[in-house]
């Protein structure tokens, strides 16, 4: 066995920074893709609760239940919005309007005033636990603030009382697997495009399937449709695991599920196929495909940190992704019954990013085909 040679480590050395030197997408990847990283998630990612749209039902309309309102308003946890007068409570919360009700009875300031235990009553969105969970670490505060506020007015404290609607006891299984799905289909679907079509190039199998009549677009689609049967296949036996291992509910309709299913899948197979042209590496594919696939989906989906809470660029750079828009079908379908009305914005959200990723591939696929 050789003795250590420093001088051979440092030849070995000074080649490897001369290939990297030589190679700008590995000195990108290496020093802008983490910085970029970095940057974008350290501002996106934050975890106090601020400006949650709070949808108000005041029945007393008293000064108590104006000044109650506006120390919410004032504490900078809730925006309320307006006052909520439908019998249906939950609705507002499955079309995704607010995040909480909070419920102002009739006699509140008049039992106040008189001595008798009085109390307002919220309702969480319990299918999000990370927003629940940091609201109710946010009200035992909310509640010494408004009584301080009220103190001068000499009426009896007030309680606020919380309750949850659709994930009652709050089981993280049912807030974590309809997310977990999310990000795990779109790793699949990205990867499975991305690698597949990137062999293709380098084996040189894609520049003779270039050379036939088929039209750019045809190619897309007939590489896209196995790919598409094989994630249905995958939304099935996912489906399945969350039904029967975790005992998830389901309260949507199956029909909207399986076509918003399409839509995602379809999106992340584009971008996929779209990585794997402009690549033609099945290395450097792959490494897009989990830069561009599983951070974003993990991260700014809205699956672990609330959409809401991230600052105003950041929450519409997360439109970009299908897995912000897919979140939302997913996991209203599964724990509120949300009907396709309301989740029509979702759904125009995928279709424009398929049409974009698809017509993107298109073009670049035309522009091979020119001498």
């Amino acid at each position: 066995m050789n003795n250590f040679d420093l001088q051979r480590v440092y030849a070995i050395g000074k080649k490897e920074v001369a290939h990297i030197l030589r190679d700008p997408f590995t000195l990108i990847f290496a020093l802008g893709i983490p910085f970029i990283l970095v940057t974008v998630f350290g501002l996106a990612v934050d975890f106090d609760v601020r400006d949650m749209p709070l949808a108000i039902r005041d029945e007393d309309h008293t000064s108590l239940s104006r000044s109650l309102k506006s120390t919410l308003e004032y504490s900078g946890t809730f925006k309320p919005f307006y006052d909520y007068k439908k019998n249906d409570l939950s609705e507002i919360i499955s079309s995704e309007n607010a995040r909480a009700i909070m419920i102002i009875k009739s006699g509140l300031q008049k039992n106040s005033s008189i001595g008798v235990s009085t109390s307002v009553q919220f309702l969480f969105d319990g299918a999000d636990n990370t927003i629940v969970s940091s609201l109710l670490s946010y009200m035992s505060g909310l509640e010494s603030l408004v009584n301080r506020r009220l103190a001068n007015q000499t009426l009896t404290p007030i309680k606020l009382e919380t309750r949850f609607l659709f994930n009652h006891q709050l089981e993280s299984s049912k807030f974590t697997v309809p997310g977990l799905t999310v990000v795990v289909l779109s790793i699949v679907s990205i990867l499975l495009t991305a690698l597949t079509v990137a062999r293709e190039w380098e084996n040189g199998s894609m520049e003779l399937l270039l050379t036939t009549p088929a039209s750019p677009f045809e190619i897309i689609i007939g590489k896209l449709a196995p790919y598409i049967l094989i994630g249905i296949t995958t939304v099935i036996f996912i489906y399945l695991n969350a039904r029967l291992i975790y005992n998830l509910p389901f309260h949507g309709s199956h029909f909207t599920f399986l076509l918003g299913c399409l839509l995602f899948i379809t999106a992340y197979l584009g971008q996929g196929l779209l990585i794997s042209i402009v690549c033609r590496k099945q290395l450097m594919a792959m490494q897009f495909a989990m830069t561009s696939g599983l951070l974003p989906s993990f991260l700014l989906s809205g699956f672990i940190f609330p959409i809401e809470n991230m600052p105003t660029f950041f929450h519409y750079l997360t439109m970009i992704f299908p897995a912000r828009w897919f979140m939302v079908i997913n996991r209203s379908l599964f724990l509120k019954g949300t009907s396709i009305l309301d989740l029509i914005p979702s759904f125009i959200g995928l279709i424009i990013i398929n049409i974009a990723f698809i017509g993107l591939a298109s073009l670049i696929f035309k522009k091979d085909l020119e001498p």
